[in-house]
């Protein structure tokens, strides 16, 4: 047993139900966590002896929209500085039910929340103030949800004649090219080429 599955079950056993799982992959260490029970699992993290995951490095939010109900992951991103260790937990959630805010463990990870419920819709119960961090003001859906349209809703520039930004929705002003794949380089012997044919 590896000193990482050693302490992947040192924590499973200390926290019972609040794990679901672990696995060491790539050596790294990975918690699967119930979302209810984050803060529990955060605060053992950081106050156990054995483990001192004192840095929290980040928290962001992955999607998996054909998992239903629970399509977002929130990964935190933990270090210990005195045993040089990092450790990743994961939650699943989905878009209406909030994740526990740990703002009470690690107060840095205020804008990381507000990033992940700004980027993709995800809700964190306890957060002091929990708003958009990176769209503007009245921005509308989330930018890093799958279904999110790669042009935006809306285009912003900034009008000389009315002297303020100007919000307008967006439009191709280019119709959609059939590329033939005719190219000036065919033709050519490129230094290599003698390589993919044989």
């Amino acid at each position: 047993m590896s000193a990482l599955d050693d302490h992947g079950a040192h924590i499973a056993s200390a926290l019972g139900r609040a794990i679901v799982s672990y696995t060491v992959t790539h050596g790294e260490l990975t918690l699967h966590a119930e979302a209810s029970d984050i803060v529990q699992v955060i605060t053992f993290l950081r106050d156990d002896r054995r483990m001192q995951m004192t840095t929290l490095i980040d928290i962001c939010g992955v999607d998996f929209p054909d998992r239903a109900p629970k399509r977002f992951d929130v990964v935190y991103h933990l270090l210990s500085m005195r045993k040089n260790m990092r450790v990743r937990v994961k939650v699943q959630a989905d878009d209406e039910t909030p994740v526990p805010s740990i703002t009470g463990v690690h107060p840095c990870a205020d804008w990381y929340e507000r990033e992940a419920f700004d980027m993709y819709g995800i809700l964190f119960s306890g957060h002091p103030d929990l708003r958009r961090l990176l769209t503007d003001y009245g921005f509308e859906g989330f930018p890093l949800r799958k279904e999110f349209p790669l042009t935006g809703h809306v285009e912003v520039r900034y009008d000389p004649e009315q002297q303020r930004v100007v919000y307008e929705p967006v439009k191709l002003t280019q119709a959609y090219r059939n590329f033939d794949f005719l190219s000036p380089w065919e033709g050519m012997t490129l230094p290599g080429d003698e390589k993919a044919k044989s």
